[in-house]
């Protein structure tokens, strides 16, 4: 069995598991026993002897869940809010996925995905605002003050303790939520649902039942749609109405919830063949030698590392987080107090 297809067999067991009704997972409860014990710990320690605050706002945008949220969307539509607002923000972030010879690393127009990772170098191009990424979160943040930037937001940073903070965001799947609630490796949930309640803001991405998460306040609804069409090999969007994809269609997906990205593609009356991959999957020119010369589609965080290879039918879909004005209003309110 080649590694591509066990790796993505074995990450579909772990998902079906969590928001599913399986019970064998419950065999593993002692190690998630485990787990709360040394996370416990470990956010003591951290918190109480080794947090270190910079001179600048620092807000975290993350989440209590492994997998996919919609954070990178809401991270960049939060840096443009912030630059809009006359302000310098610059992100930082651990580089999963990336490795260089020599952190912190801050990104530039010559950066690979291979070297920063996914996700940071979709916010570096989207964004349009210093990202830097390090193992130690506290040295790219203090990096990116040096470079002038007034405001830190750190990507998926919620668990990242060493860092001192202003603001606290978290951001939920609206329709998976928390799955069975169990924290990992029984469930999906880095931090009990508890969390919440300490958070300065709770975003829910497709908030389907506004109920069923009444116990934490605020909770601010966010909507991610679809903006453009990126033509991958040349960069240049494309009006979503105005292309025309040759057939067969196929459509890739390496991110932590993929069937938000078809669900979005059948919302566009696309008719393709899916291809999941796990979250942050190192894409190469194999997996694609079955269909290399039909039309792909792909999510932006895709693109930007299957862009070292493109072929001329490749097209990656843009979308934008919209947030509702009295989130922005309520995120300005909180921000200003903690200054």
């Amino acid at each position: 069995m080649p590694l591509s297809i066990f790796v993505k067999k074995s990450h579909n067991i772990w998902l079906r598991a969590w928001y599913g009704d399986s019970r064998w997972i419950y065999c593993l409860l002692p190690l998630s026993w485990l787990f709360a014990i040394i996370s416990s710990a470990r956010k003591f320690v951290l918190t109480r002897f080794f947090q270190k605050k910079i001179s600048v706002p620092v807000i975290i945008v993350g989440n209590i869940s492994v997998g996919g949220t919609g954070k990178t969307p809401l991270l960049i539509a939060m840096a443009k809010y912030l630059q809009s607002q006359g302000h310098k923000p610059g992100v930082v972030s651990r580089g999963y996925g990336g490795k260089v010879e020599q952190y912190p690393y801050l990104l530039n127009e010559k950066t690979k995905a291979s070297e920063s990772g996914d996700e940071p170098l979709l916010i570096y191009r989207a964004a349009q605002c210093p990202v830097c990424v390090a193992p130690d979160r506290v040295a790219a943040a203090l990096a990116l003050v040096q470079e002038g930037c007034t405001h830190i937001l750190s990507d998926d940073g919620l668990q990242h303790y060493q860092l001192g903070r202003a603001m606290e965001i978290a951001v939920v799947d609206g329709k998976r939520l928390f799955g069975n609630q169990q924290l990992l490796p029984v469930g999906p949930l880095r931090e009990p649902c508890s969390r919440l309640k300490s958070v300065d803001l709770v975003v829910v991405n497709n908030l389907i039942n506004h109920e069923s998460l009444s116990e934490f306040h605020p909770v601010h609804a966010m909507k991610i749609q679809p903006k453009a069409w990126m033509h991958i090999a040349s960069r240049k969007l494309m009006p979503l109405n105005d292309v025309f994809f040759k057939t067969p269609i196929h459509a890739v997906a390496g991110i932590g919830n993929p069937e938000r990205f078809f669900k979005t593609l059948d919302d566009l009356s696309l008719n393709y063949y899916a291809h999941h991959f796990p979250d942050h999957y190192q894409f190469s020119e194999i997996d694609f030698e079955n269909y290399h010369h039909d039309t792909v589609v792909m999510t932006e965080k895709d693109a930007v590392k299957c862009g070292e290879f493109p072929k001329s039918e490749w097209y990656s879909l843009v979308v934008d987080a919209h947030l509702s004005g009295h989130f922005w209003s309520d995120f300005q309110h909180k921000l200003d107090s903690k200054n």
